[in-house]
């Protein structure tokens, strides 16, 4: 990775790109320090301490402590991404939008544009949400202009991030939206270490546990990698056809099956059905009733069993339904039958499409329950280490995920020069 970032960074046209990305990730952090007109921070300061059963802790920790400091970046790129959700899901029940989706970069750019949309209505339930449920006492505004003001900047803040990401992505390096969410993660682990080396060093936690908890944090980090770049490997072979005076086909290839295909979204997707209820107690009444949280939280005695199960079975039933949607086996089969192409031993058509099937749903199953383990992992640690560990699961799938692509990017875009450089 390192020799691949020194070789892209001597080259000017994508060293400008990796600049770019930079100054932008640099403006994010900057923006993350302007707060909010009208909020008492005290109280805020006061509301995480209380704790709410861990909740927002693990949200201020995705947006980068931009919530606890109640910045115009407190609800950060998650209304863009719960709106580009529910577009997705709607392309495949509304036909019209299947169709926009079909349509090349036309239709593209009206599904962005619906999804912007999306975006800002969402933005506005949330900051509505926000402001006067979670933190109504830290709001000191008083005429409806105020607390107006106060709506508006958390809107704001949510669009100027989308925009950011959209040109990250035009202009810079991966994916933008990914990148915005990996430096908020990123953001908080150097005070998360040091707060673990004050508790060591005030004797309320044993340096020996620390020192397992790094290990196990290292394996972890191996694992998420093996589970992103492992792939089955399925051989194809095209027939040979004769097309005029010339002859097409004979090649050889394979179709890539990713085990973990599906990436992050079936644990966001698992991780915000289980937080819906304390998140919607928390936006009416400002406060998490008892019952939700002994039964439905990590905190609960019961509740820790309770969340730990229904975390493992939503994260592989949304594995297989998200890996359904992207990798569609009978669609497959007709194009590569339609090309002339044909796996060894397995007839073309439906048998194709069922062996395609039946392969899918093996290696799907062992990422299923390799995500659920892993999203699992920060309330298995907490247990034993006795400490309260946010930075684990999610977080550590979509820094090392998002670190992968990004450099899987530069990669290719090295790839592509040398090639353009061969050519000439």
């Amino acid at each position: 990775m390192i020799s691949t970032l020194r070789n892209a960074w001597r080259i000017p046209d994508i060293r400008k790109k990796i600049i770019f990305t930079l100054l932008m990730l640099l403006v994010i952090r900057l923006g993350a320090n302007i707060p909010v007109p009208y909020m008492d921070k005290n109280i805020i300061k006061q509301i995480f301490e209380a704790g709410e059963g861990g909740l927002l802790q693990f949200l201020d920790l995705m947006s980068g402590g931009t919530l606890s400091d109640f910045s115009i970046f407190a609800l950060n790129i998650y209304p863009y991404i719960t709106s580009s959700i529910i577009i997705q899901l709607l392309t495949i029940a509304i036909p019209r939008l299947e169709e926009l989706a079909k349509e090349g970069e036309e239709g593209r750019k009206k599904i962005n544009r619906y999804t912007r949309y999306g975006t800002v209505v969402l933005a506005l339930i949330q900051a509505w949400g926000t402001t006067f449920g979670i933190f109504s006492n830290a709001l000191v505004a008083d005429s409806f202009i105020q607390k107006a003001i106060v709506i508006i900047s958390l809107i704001a803040g949510t669009s100027f991030l989308m925009w950011i990401g959209d040109k990250i992505t035009e202009r810079g390096v991966g994916n933008g939206i990914s990148l915005i969410i990996f430096i908020g993660i990123v953001s908080g682990l150097p005070s998360t270490i040091i707060n673990y080396i004050a508790w060591a060093r005030l004797g309320l936690v044993s340096w020996i546990k620390l020192v397992l908890l790094a290990i196990v944090a290292v394996l972890i980090v191996l694992v998420v990698v093996a589970l992103q770049e492992g792939e089955r490997k399925i051989p194809v072979q095209y027939a040979k056809r004769v097309v005029g005076r010339k002859m097409y086909g004979g090649q050889s290839t394979h179709i890539p099956l990713k085990v973990s295909m599906a990436g992050v979204i079936p644990v966001i997707f698992a991780s915000s059905l289980l937080s819906f209820p304390q998140t919607i107690a928390l936006f009416f009444t400002g406060k998490t009733p008892e019952w939700i949280l002994k039964y439905l939280t990590v905190q609960g005695s019961v509740g820790v069993w309770v969340y730990s199960i229904l975390n493992v079975i939503l994260i592989v039933f949304f594995t297989y339904f998200y890996t359904a949607i992207q990798f569609n086996t009978v669609e497959y089969a007709k194009n590569l039958q339609q090309y002339g192409g044909f796996i060894p031993g397995i007839r073309p058509g439906k048998p194709t499409s069922d062996y395609l099937n039946k392969v899918l749903t093996r290696i799907t199953f062992v990422g299923g329950i390799s995500l659920a383990l892993l999203a699992s992992l920060p309330i298995i640690l907490s247990y034993i280490f006795k400490l309260n560990i946010n930075f684990g699961g999610t977080a550590i799938i979509i820094v090392v995920g998002v670190a992968l692509e990004t450099v899987k990017q530069i990669e290719s875009q090295l790839l592509m020069r040398n090639y353009k450089g061969f050519l000439k």
